[in-house]
């Protein structure tokens, strides 16, 4: 996660005055790590530092601030046990700034760079973090460094493309749509299937003729399709397979991905490209019901995405 502009920008149009409230430093056991944050307002707030009493008490303290018309950064620091009676055990150092339409931070590049509590001029920590990130293009974690705040700004590392709003899809879509990293692409032929207000960061494409699109889909995107039509699923199975992907899931019986492999080979696909698409999806165990599809679908999709972070920290 990184310092989300657009929802700051969008939030402080919307609210009024805006805190933002960011863990800037942890040490021990924690409910979130450093980078997480959460949006406060006059009358409400958005993202989470981890719930609990720490949350509860830096909504209320950066009300408060708001109200009070501040505007300078404040940092402080928590000890969950002693503190704050939580089993944690951790510290927690927490960074609130503040912000309106008039006072937007600035980006140096894709980072967000400020002093919270440290000397006036860029320390030496902070330079060799823009030395690495200009000249390697490393991505430095977000933190305190000897008291300037340093964070990437945010882009969705990932984009998801569904295709279908039936159901199943619609509840796919709401949970999904929370994850802070994806960018969802959704996708049916019927403009009324789809809500009346898609939630953030979904692109809604109505389509005659879904296929169509897919050249559109960047090949490092990932893929569920669970489309009312098993002949418009079959289409976008081959659509995507002569297009490229990095991981598609396709909703079904194994029963109907018998008949799908044998049909994907009779349109000249080879067995190994096929098996790339994952079907059926989610676990029978979760129940018929759309919403425990969608669990169980969820499931399977988070859980490869935890495999393939493990796999990256091993090769770096």
């Amino acid at each position: 996660m990184g310092f989300d502009l657009d929802a700051l920008t969008q939030a402080a149009r919307q609210h009024g005055p805006i805190a933002r409230v960011v863990v800037a430093d942890v040490v021990g056991s924690t409910p979130r790590d450093t980078g997480a944050s959460m949006l406060v307002w006059k009358t409400g707030q958005s993202g989470t530092i981890g719930g609990g009493a720490l949350e509860y008490q830096a909504a209320r303290a950066a009300r408060k601030a708001i109200e009070q018309g501040k505007s300078s950064a404040l940092f402080s620091r928590h000890p969950l046990g002693p503190d704050l009676g939580q089993c944690c055990g951790g510290s927690v150092a927490l960074v609130t700034e503040f912000f309106s339409t008039q006072s937007m931070p600035k980006a140096d590049g894709n980072l967000l760079i400020r002093r919270i509590t440290g000397a006036p001029t860029l320390p030496l920590s902070a330079k060799r973090i823009l030395a690495d990130q200009r000249g390697q293009g490393v991505v430095p974690k977000p933190g305190l460094y000897d008291g300037w705040m340093i964070e990437p700004v945010f882009a969705p590392s990932a984009q998801l493309w569904i295709w279908g709003a039936g159901h199943v899809g619609r509840a796919l879509v709401h949970m999904f749509a929370t994850l802070p990293d994806l960018e969802i692409t959704w996708v049916d032929t019927d403009l009324s299937r789809f809500p009346d207000r898609a939630p953030e960061r979904v692109t809604v494409l109505p389509a005659k003729a879904p296929a169509a699109l897919i050249k559109h889909a960047p090949q490092t995107a990932q893929h569920l399709i669970l489309t009312f039509s098993h002949s418009l699923d079959l289409e976008l199975c081959n659509g995507l397979l002569r297009h490229g992907f990095d991981w598609t899931g396709l909703i079904g019986s194994a029963t109907k991905w018998a008949r799908f492999k044998k049909r994907l080979q009779a349109l000249g696909h080879n067995p190994a490209s096929i098996n790339r698409i994952t079907c059926p999806i989610g676990s029978r165990d979760f129940g018929k019901h759309p919403a425990e599809i969608a669990i169980g679908v969820s499931a399977a999709f988070l859980a490869r995405r935890v495999e393939n972070r493990a796999l990256t920290r091993k090769k770096a």
